[in-house]
This record gives structure tokens, C-alpha cells and sequence, in this order.
């Protein structure tokens, strides 16, 4: 592949801003600096290489993870809180997709105040695979309630709660009581607001809300909020496998 297309794919600008970076001595391939725009490389996943002195890694697809903190939408065109995707750098959000919008997309929605484990890709089977319901891939969620937790609203959400846009019970796949005022709350659907919605129906009320596990993938604890990292080929594979 040729340096500039490479660099295009990575979502550094359009061909012709790539090639300007390379002949300006800005782009350095496993350590050697590049100024031929069409030189071949030979690519392959995790390639290191570097523009303006910052260090990047050659991805076909893109996988990452967030820990999402309090006060950002997952939106793009958000509307009283900044935007997520204003916490990744820029050739994440303009990496091209064909026919499809720009950039990397975040699977799934956390309101702008829970935190936790968000996670992104340009990956369309990836993305429909961990969002679509019929998939019931599960995920965990530390719920802070405002009232003692009682055996009575762990029962409930595991029998099954009624909310206002559907007359089937929502059942949670699995509940514990963590802490006496602490959940940990497994669910493998995503409705609207649907955990703060369920302890209500349980007769509780939700006064924090943190995700921390999908799947069998744990938010690290190593990764503060705001931050994001790749996902390792291991771990995409085990996302593929969860249900």
C-alpha cells in the first residue's frame, strides 16, 4: 500500500494533506523517516509509525474502549453536554467509511451522567453485533441507589419489572446486592434510560450509574476517565463470542 493511502485509510486528511505530511519529513515508518508519498509499505496490524512525532499504529478496522466520564454525551452532534468524541484524537473521528458516517462510532449510548466502559469501532458487523439486542450480550452496571437495597427490589428486577412503553416485563439476567446501597445489575438489551427506569419500577431510584464490564471485557482499572486504548485482537475476539 502506498505511504499516502496508508495514511489516508488512518484518518490523517486526503490523499493529497498525507502526501504533504510525508514530504515534509513529518512521517516516520518503525522509526525511519519517509518523504516518498508513493513508497509501498508493507502493512499489517499494529505497524508502528509516527506523525509529527506522535505514535500510531496501522489498524485495518478500529477497536476501542473509553472509560466514559460524567458530563459528555455519545453524540456527535450533542446538545448541553460536549461530546464524547471530542475526547479521541481527530484521526479517529475522520478515519474514512464508505458510504457510511465518517470516523469511529460509539456502540451504544451512556447518558452524560453515568460513566464506564464505552466502546467504539468503524467495524459495522462489530458495531451490530454488540448493539443489537438479538445478540444478548450482557452488560454489567455498578448501580449507586439512593436507598438501602432490599432483597424485595433485587427480586422484583430478576422476576421482572413493567415499564411505561412496554407491557412485557424487562427482566435483569442477573442481580447482586454489591454494597448496601450498590447494585450490580447485568442486562443484555438497551432500552431508553433502561436501568434508571427498571430500579424505579422496583421501587428504588438510581443515584449513580457506572458500567464496568460487557461481555467478559472489564473496564481496566489502570484506565482513568476520559482516556481511551485499543482493543487487543484477543479481546475483539472475545466480544465476537459473547452472548
Amino acid at each position: 500500500m502506498e505511504l499516502q493511502q496508508m495514511l489516508f485509510t488512518q484518518g490523517f486528511g486526503t490523499r493529497r494533506l498525507c502526501a504533504g505530511l510525508v514530504q515534509r519529513g513529518l512521517v516516520a515508518v518503525e522509526g525511519r523517516v519517509c518523504t516518498d508519498a508513493h513508497e509501498e509499505i508493507d502493512v499489517r496490524e499494529g505497524l508502528p509509525f509516527t506523525v509529527d512525532g506522535q505514535a500510531w499504529e496501522y489498524h485495518d478496522k478500529a477497536y476501542l474502549m473509553m472509560h466514559k466520564p460524567a458530563g459528555y454525551e455519545c453524540s456527535q452532534k450533542p446538545g448541553a453536554w460536549p461530546s464524547v468524541y471530542t475526547l479521541l484524537p481527530g484521526p479517529l473521528r475522520q478515519r474514512p467509511n464508505p458510504g457510511k458516517v465518517q470516523g469511529v462510532q460509539a456502540i451504544g449510548r451512556l447518558d452524560q451522567d453515568t460513566t464506564g466502559l464505552l466502546l467504539f469501532s468503524d467495524d459495522g458487523a462489530f458495531i451490530h453485533r454488540m448493539a443489537s439486542p438479538k445478540h444478548h450480550v450482557p452488560k454489567v452496571y455498578r448501580v449507586r441507589c439512593a436507598e438501602p437495597v432490599e432483597d424485595a427490589h433485587v427480586q422484583a428486577l430478576l422476576e421482572g419489572v413493567v415499564l411505561n412503553d412496554d407491557p412485557r416485563p424487562v427482566r435483569a439476567a442477573a442481580c447482586d446486592i454489591h454494597a448496601p446501597y450498590d447494585l450490580d445489575l447485568t442486562l443484555t438489551e438497551g432500552k431508553y434510560h433502561q436501568v434508571k427506569r427498571m430500579v424505579a419500577a422496583a421501587g428504588n431510584s438510581v443515584a449513580a450509574l457506572h458500567r464496568w464490564r460487557i461481555g467478559q471485557l472489564e473496564l481496566p482499572a489502570a484506565l482513568k476517565p476520559g482516556e481511551w486504548r485499543w482493543l487487543i485482537a484477543a479481546e475483539v475476539s472475545e466480544l465476537r463470542g459473547s452472548s
